[in-house]
């Protein structure tokens, strides 16, 4: 009994110590990414490129992180976790700084899509890590407290941003970021526990021929919930890249006349709404279980699409980004703890890199399906065809997927 309380403070320090650095890693990388947002169309511009293919740099990022999203599981398992971590901070600094020195529009493109994949391999192996060393009963809370630290520095990150890039220049935030990334490869190569091992060891685990990896996404296809929050990932994504981010200012400024300004603090008050949320929605997953919390969650983001589109006033508008901003943060810690819930012993780096994989297409996807919709038939049915799917893929998991924890309160 000594032995297996004197493991458990063991473990439980390690928890906390672990996403003491994670928290920092992403803290630091997140307010690089959140720097450039202000600047990069206009950077884009400079090129002398239309409006849609300033779009295509948004579009390539995205992109490169779904390409990369599985191999980072199958280098955190080769190479080890912080050694992905460290490789991702680098591969993104060489982009970033690339990004400040091109000369060309085609050379920009090329270097956003290098930067993207430092990106994906140090986002997708930051959540194997939070798999790694976290217990259901706590999952929850760890995985929220990461988010709302990866909320926050984006939310203020084009601040700073703004600042250097009127100050000094247009390229200045992505050599800021740049450094970031170095900074961010420091922490992880020097700071950062691996915790390959750490989960394999707690299950009882013991490590013999890895299957393939055809065996191992077979293995993940046959649980229901696995394909399940895969699916509510993707279409999270999907509503927040071609609907938020998309089609909610277009909405602002036609629709209610809004200026930029509006809409910014619009978006910015649903991101400290989202910060807000973040840790309550992290108790709740591990007190009520995680059904509990992702299915309200979901159908609030689809109700979220629904205000914007009949919003008639700036105080509506407000209100729908307040709705979003709450529904956005459960949204992103429930499905993400679910995910490495579901995780078969020793495979929490395929099944969580999967998963990223998964969700991350709905960044490519959204903005090109929900815009042809606007095209064709205007963006009011683009936000209804949007609530519609978060709506159907909540109902769905409600009925078809099993709890994978049902919480310490609801705990026999």
């Amino acid at each position: 009994m000594e032995q297996q309380a004197s493991a458990r403070a063991t473990g439980m320090s390690t928890e906390r110590r672990v996403l003491l650095w994670m928290c920092v890693l992403v803290g630091v990388n997140q307010l690089g990414f959140g720097g450039i947002v202000p600047v990069l169309p206009l950077y884009a511009q400079s090129f002398g490129v239309s409006v849609s293919a300033v779009g295509l740099t948004v579009a390539i990022y995205g992109l490169a992180r779904f390409v990369v999203a599985t191999p980072s599981g199958h280098l955190s398992d080769w190479m080890g976790r912080r050694s992905t971590l460290a490789l991702g901070g680098l591969v993104s600094a060489l982009g970033n700084v690339w990004c400040a020195s091109a000369t060309g529009f085609p050379e920009f493109v090329v270097a956003r899509f290098v930067a993207g994949c430092g990106a994906g391999l140090m986002l997708t192996t930051g959540q194997i890590i939070l798999a790694d060393i976290t217990t259901p009963e706590r999952r929850g809370r760890a995985i929220a407290i990461y988010q709302g630290v990866f909320i926050f520095t984006v939310g203020i990150g084009p601040f700073p941003g703004g600042l250097l890039a009127e100050h000094v220049g247009l390229a200045a935030p992505f050599v800021a970021y740049g450094i970031a990334g170095v900074v961010s490869a420091a922490i992880a190569r020097f700071l950062v526990t691996e915790t390959r091992d750490l989960a394999q060891l707690r299950e009882g685990w013991t490590a013999g021929p890895r299957p393939s990896f055809l065996s191992q996404l077979g293995a993940l296809s046959r649980r229901v919930g696995f394909v399940l929050v895969s699916l509510l990932a993707l279409v999270n994504a999907l509503a927040r890249t071609g609907g938020l981010f998309t089609i909610v200012p277009v909405i602002g400024s036609v629709r209610l006349g809004l200026s930029v300004a509006e809409i910014g603090f619009g978006l910015a008050l649903g991101s400290a709404m989202g910060l807000i949320a973040a840790y309550p929605a992290g108790m709740l997953v591990d007190m009520f279980g995680r059904k509990a919390v992702i299915v309200p969650g979901t159908v609030t983001a689809g109700l979220s699409m629904l205000l914007f589109c009949l919003a008639p006033s700036y105080a509506w508008f407000i209100a729908a980004c307040l709705v979003w901003g709450m529904a956005s943060s459960i949204g992103s810690a429930a499905p993400a703890a679910y995910a490495a819930d579901s995780a078969p012993p020793g495979l929490n780096a395929s099944t969580m890199s999967t998963f990223r994989m998964i969700g991350d297409s709905g960044y490519v996807i959204g903005p090109l399906a929900l815009g042809l919709v606007v095209d064709v038939f205007g963006p009011d049915a683009a936000l209804v065809l949007a609530a519609a799917l978060l709506g159907l893929i909540g109902l769905a998991f409600a009925l078809f997927a099993p709890e994978t924890y049902r919480g310490s309160r609801r705990q026999p």
